[in-house]
């Protein structure tokens, strides 16, 4: 058994992403990465009777990995057949997992937006690309997988086989057809999706963006021209800024979210120009905004307040909501994609109808204090009309008072590592400020490893790309690698990119590959030079 730590400045991964990056691949797409030993052996694969930390917090993007690692009926690829693995994850993205060990266990938000609705016997109707689906239905109903009584869930499947540059209008076509047709079908509450401002915003094209911009327009116009003249009532808002800044502080790309304000504009058919809207609003007055239009009474544990609140909606009228994903206020100049788009839809609209500002990050919905929004915070305050403490912010403090390095689940896995002398495997997010996770989680865990006497722990990297700057990668691994060599245990075996270990569009062949690296060592071998030194473990 390994009781060492292999540390030379991030080799060998260090040098294969560099070969990849020649070869046209970004951190987001790389592909698998195995660290090997001298005979050409995988290094820290996952055994049976080894214990796993899923060090990702968020939930939408780590379903499918975790489903290969534990779900007994998963049928989409071959696996190895485990009879003791322990299987760890941070906070409960699904309720499928509740009977796995979660460290955090969250609270279920209840009295949402949308079962308020369902309560009261109204239809409604939530509609998005798979990319941006559990937004719309799990985040927005707080953490409730169940649709509603009365809640209809359409998913329109995202493109497959292309790079998203390449077709920056991605499956908004059909996503507005969709829209299209529960206005014909009269739901009475409508929540859509347009996830292009996120997804292309978090690339480096610039002309994928301004493309991207105009995209959003074109489609945004047809649902508003239909919603008008079938009475709704239309509000268009943000979850978060992204699409907006072109350009980071040294004039490289801008590829991560911002903590900009986002729009909010309110459309009503019977008095256009006559609603007075209330400054300073936060996503959470979304829905008691909503419940207004609809005539419904706001429960008390929803504290948000109506932007509209002196407005006379002349009784109960149906609600079209559409959300912009990461499509937030930015400068009108250059450096902002929607500025430099030709978006006459959405001119219109800022010039002929109310609007405001909505603060979309930090405090304002449940973040820590100056960090940008995020999808899934954005969606949860929208829906639940209240401002909900998210999960970094909770693990965030557990960090900062030490409950962290108590929690007992943690705690418990890493003494049943110790008394069955197996390993520890550690998958995680290479990014240091990812609504998905920190690269502090494992240091904890390695610290902890450490205090523990554990000798066998073993990190699988997952490169990021969004979050990220591009090309960061390799400088991420150094770091990482030299606060592991500090800690004293632990060692990084693999890597795989975001889009393929986190993939969140039922593509399995991805989650195939992410898998396949980490339990079997199948990748791009990656052997240690003879430069490697090894830094013994003190026990």
């Amino acid at each position: 058994m390994n009781n060492g730590h292999l540390a030379d400045k991030g080799m060998p991964l260090t040098e294969a992403v560099k070969e990849l990056y020649a070869l046209g691949q970004t951190d987001y797409s790389l592909e698998p990465l195995v660290v090997v030993d001298g005979q050409g052996q995988p290094a820290g694969c996952v055994q049976d009777g080894d214990a796993v930390v899923f060090c990702c917090r968020r939930g939408e993007r780590e379903i499918q990995l975790t489903e290969a690692f534990v779900d007994p009926l998963f049928d989409h690829f071959p696996r190895r057949e485990f009879q003791d693995l322990a299987f760890v994850i941070l906070t409960l993205y699904h309720e499928k997992f509740k009977d796995l060990p979660v460290a955090f266990a969250p609270t279920q938000v209840h009295d949402t937006l949308g079962e308020v609705v369902s309560r009261e016997g109204l239809r409604q109707l939530r509609v998005a690309e798979s990319e941006k689906f559990a937004h719309v239905t799990f985040f927005f109903n707080g953490g409730n997988n169940q649709p509603f009584a009365g809640e209809g869930d359409w998913r329109v499947p995202s493109l497959k086989g292309m790079p998203y540059v390449h077709a920056p209008q991605l499956s908004l076509p059909q996503v507005a057809e969709k829209v299209l047709l529960g206005i014909e079908q009269r739901y009475d509450l409508i929540v859509t999706n347009f996830a292009n401002g996120d997804v292309i915003g978090h690339t480096a094209d610039a002309e994928a963006k301004i493309q991207c911009a105009q995209a959003v327009d074109q489609h945004l116009g047809q649902v508003v021209q239909a919603a008008i003249p079938a009475d709704y009532v239309v509000l268009i808002t943000a979850d978060h800024g992204n699409l907006e800044e072109m350009l980071t502080h040294n004039g490289t790309p801008h590829v991560a979210h911002t903590a900009n304000p986002v729009p909010f504009v309110l459309i009503d058919p019977h008095s256009p120009d006559g609603i007075e809207l209330r400054e300073g609003g936060v996503l959470a007055d979304v829905a008691p905004t909503i419940l207004q239009v609809l005539s419904l009474a706001q429960p008390m544990s929803m504290d948000g307040v109506s932007l509209a609140p002196r407005h006379n909606w002349s009784g109960a009228r149906r609600v079209l909501l559409v959300i912009l994903d990461g499509w937030g206020i930015g400068k009108n100049d250059p450096t902002n994609p929607i500025f430099l788009a030709q978006t006459p839809t959405w001119d219109g609209l800022l010039k002929r109808y109310p609007n405001t500002q909505l603060s979309a990050s930090g405090e304002a919905v449940g973040l820590q204090p100056g960090k940008a929004g995020n999808s899934e915070a954005g969606h949860m305050n929208i829906g639940a009309g209240r401002i909900v403490p998210q999960d970094d912010a909770r693990l965030d403090q557990a960090m900062q008072d030490g409950s962290f390095f108590t929690n007992e689940t943690l705690c418990h896995t890493i003494l049943g590592v110790k008394q069955r002398r197996s390993s520890l495997h550690l998958i995680c997010l290479l990014s240091e400020k990812s609504s998905h996770g920190t690269i502090e989680y494992p240091l904890a865990l390695l610290r902890m490893a450490k205090t523990n006497g554990l000798e066998n722990v073993y990190v699988h990297v997952i490169f990021d790309g969004r979050s990220t700057e591009p090309g960061s990668a390799p400088a991420l691994l150094e770091k990482l690698d030299q606060q592991i060599a500090e800690t004293g245990v632990g060692q990084i075996v693999s890597g795989t990119g975001r889009g393929i270990a986190l993939d969140r569009d039922r593509n399995y062949a991805k989650t195939k590959r992410a898998y396949d690296a980490m339990v079997f060592g199948i990748g791009k071998k990656c052997q240690a030079s003879s430069a490697t030194r090894r830094v013994p473990v003190v026990t």
